[in-house]
């Protein structure tokens, strides 16, 4: 009886098979998430875009969304609508897309500083932490603030507002800010820390009702972003005292800085930002990225912003991200220092 030969080939085809099999799968698993993020920036937009902003109307976070809102509605295609949604320094309108938005990139949060790196240190209890929750899109804005007072109050330097405090006209200088936390607010406090009295906080709902008041003479101080009360600076209805900054601003030239007006090493800028909820798909944040830094490539924005008080930043998403980061750190310790409260 004759038996035919087992071919010594079949397990070497078979291990060659199976070689081949392995080196594959890693590739097709690839391609395949490749396909997944290219699918989802393709299908991105597929409905309207929601852009919180976590202030009342008439602030310059809630200006630099309207803005925004039609250069993207142009470029994306579909409608975005803004969404004004104030409260609790900002922290009410952010937890809601923190924590309720679909992580899908058609809600956008115009991100601020004060709730983005302060509040973490300033509020016992957050409803949100922006570091997990939240992932950063763009930078907008690196803003200075401007001190100033209501005409009527007389001042016309920060040496006189000192001595004013130092009077018995401290009760009717109180400052206003946009809410516990916020920018205004934290200059203010730095303020004090570099003064012998202390100047009362009122803290409003947003930028937009302190700057009414300040403006109606219910309030006579306030540290604001430069952006929205430059019109009344300009036409005389407020008189600026120093900007925050360590130069001069162009659109203030004979504005002096802190520093000039006698209080060496005070620095504060405020500055703001694009997010959306965490775990929103990369290609679709890149997306995002690209578009708005083609938005801030046309000239004629870019004068458009630039007018508005603050230089064009934007750059990559990890930028902002690192920003956050390291801004969390200096203004919680900032907020340490001055024992600021929400009280």
């Amino acid at each position: 009886m004759h038996h035919r030969p087992i071919s010594s080939s079949t397990p070497r085809t078979t291990r060659r098979a199976v070689l081949h099999a392995a080196l594959a799968a890693p590739l097709a698993l690839g391609l395949a998430g490749q396909t997944a993020a290219q699918s989802a920036a393709t299908a991105f937009p597929s409905k309207t875009i929601r852009f919180v902003v976590p202030y009342p109307p008439g602030g310059p976070t809630d200006l630099m969304a309207r803005m925004l809102q039609p250069e993207l509605q142009s470029r994306l295609g579909v409608p975005v609508v803004v969404d004004n949604k104030g409260g609790a320094g900002g922290n009410t309108g952010i937890a809601e897309v923190a924590k309720q938005a679909p992580a899908d990139g058609h809600t956008l949060l115009l991100a601020a500083s004060g709730p983005m790196a302060v509040n973490p240190s300033l509020y016992a209890s957050m409803p949100f932490n922006p570091l997990t929750d939240l992932a950063p899109v763009i930078q907008l804005s690196a803003f200075p603030l401007v001190l100033e007072v209501n005409p009527k109050t007389g001042i016309k330097s920060v040496k006189e507002l000192i001595a004013a405090l130092k009077s018995k006209r401290a009760a009717e200088l109180a400052f206003a800010s946009a809410g516990n936390g916020t920018p205004q607010h934290l200059a203010g406090e730095l303020f004090n820390t570099q003064i012998d009295t202390k100047m009362p906080h009122i803290p409003y709902r947003g930028a937009g009702p302190a700057l009414n008041d300040l403006l109606g003479g219910q309030v006579n101080v306030m540290f604001d972003i430069l952006g929205s009360s430059l019109p009344y600076i300009q036409s005389g209805k407020l008189t600026a005292l120093a900007v925050t900054t360590p130069k001069r601003v162009p659109n203030l030239p004979d504005v002096p800085t802190m520093a000039e007006a006698g209080m060496p090493g005070y620095e504060m800028t405020g500055w703001h930002g694009i997010a959306v909820r965490a775990g929103t798909p990369p290609a679709v944040i890149d997306k995002l990225n690209s578009t708005l830094n083609a938005i801030f490539n046309q000239p004629e924005f870019r004068k458009k912003w630039e007018a508005i008080g603050t230089p064009v930043v934007a750059g990559s998403a990890a930028q902002f991200g690192e920003l956050i980061k390291k801004e969390s750190v200096r203004l919680g310790k900032l907020v340490k220092d001055s024992g600021a409260t929400v009280d």
